[in-house]
């Protein structure tokens, strides 16, 4: 026969009905208000994006070209390809730099090649339903007025071509709700003992006893109070902190992100193009607007077939859904040298790369 309990245990374990299980953690759908103009939202994790109105997207313009001015190529002397190949040598500890100081060069050869960028610097709203307890905050909700579109919201523009997310709350886009984890009641059912307060001993199974022994653990109760709640079968509610209230609005979210895109023709397949990525050239045509153009007339037609695609690329994947803000493109001469040198009556070869002469 299981041992009576005593009463201050049974007081702390009386189960509540009033007090509600816990809800979701996030409002479920149709729970909150329609605000007009973000009507996108369906639910917790939802992100509506909003392209931008038509006033916003600007056109380009039909049949129109870049000139590009003509460009010299850079050579490199004996004495900054010999520093170029010393400094390499030191870095690496167990070569020696007695070839790099006794070499004899054969040929200095400078190879053309040109670095296309093209930046696109673009703005991109979206939006979501924040909530916090509500605690007597001030209230902008719709009786100070409608709410405006999100492309209406007035915001200050980062440093152009610089990345950065900025969170602006709505006007008038506020309103307060009964918390919909707790229904209102500040506190929720204790998930662990079932708003018990007690839980059934986990060494004797809720039998007393154990090898025929009154369990030490409870003492021959049976079972222990629930760690979780303190014995208490209830907890304060996780999303509105026991205020009852939750204050909901909706949160804009700006995105100003530099998009860019580079391509290098492969004119030395000895040479590998990556190498180009940690290297400078010498930026010696930048054509910077709202929207640029193709080039026409550079010396290496590959680099005008590419203007062409990446421009149209560019435009057709960023406004429709981003307002496209401005437009840079870049042509660079990124300079390669091959230098042939002899030691020892053999023959042998490296290169010098970009303005940094790796």
């Amino acid at each position: 026969m299981q041992p009576e309990m005593p009463n201050s245990l049974t007081a702390g374990s009386a189960f509540d009905p009033n007090i509600p299980e816990e809800g979701p953690s996030a409002p479920p759908p149709g729970f909150l208000d329609d605000v007009h103009g973000y009507l996108g939202h369906k639910g917790e994790g939802d992100h509506p994006l909003y392209p931008p109105p038509p006033a916003y997207v600007p056109q380009p313009e039909l049949n129109k070209n870049t000139l590009v001015p003509e460009v010299k190529v850079p050579t490199v002397s004996e004495d900054v390809a010999r520093e170029a190949l010393l400094k390499f040598v030191e870095s690496k500890w167990r070569y020696s730099s007695k070839p790099a100081r006794n070499m004899v060069f054969k040929q200095l050869k400078p190879i053309t090649v040109y670095r296309y960028r093209l930046e696109t610097y673009t703005e991109t709203r979206t939006s979501a339903w924040e909530f916090e307890p509500f605690t007597g905050q001030v209230v902008d909700g719709p009786q100070y007025g409608a709410s405006p579109p999100p492309w209406d919201i007035p915001l200050m523009l980062p440093q152009r071509y610089s990345d950065r997310v900025e969170k602006a709350r709505v006007p008038h886009s506020s309103f307060v709700k009964m918390c919909h984890k707790c229904n209102g009641c500040g506190r929720t059912r204790c998930v662990g003992c079932h708003g018990r307060g007690q839980k059934r001993c986990p060494f004797c199974h809720g039998h007393g006893r154990s090898r025929n022994k009154r369990c030490n653990s409870c003492n021959g109760r049976g079972r222990k109070r629930c760690i979780s709640c303190h014995g208490m079968g209830y907890k304060t509610c996780s999303v509105c902190q026991g205020s009852q209230n939750m204050l909901h609005s909706i949160q804009l979210t700006v995105t100003w992100k530099n998009n860019i895109s580079n391509f290098i023709p492969d004119r030395q397949p000895d040479f590998p193009d990556k190498n180009f990525e940690n290297v400078s050239g010498d930026p010696f045509f930048i054509d910077e607007s709202n929207l640029v153009y193709p080039i026409q007339g550079f010396p290496d037609q590959e680099i005008c077939d590419v203007t062409t695609k990446m421009i149209n690329e560019h435009y057709g994947r960023f406004s429709s859904t981003s307002r496209i803000l401005q437009q840079r493109q870049t042509i660079e001469l990124v300079p390669l040298t091959h230098a042939i040198y002899t030691y020892s009556g053999k023959d042998f070869s490296f290169f010098v790369y970009g303005v940094e002469n790796q």
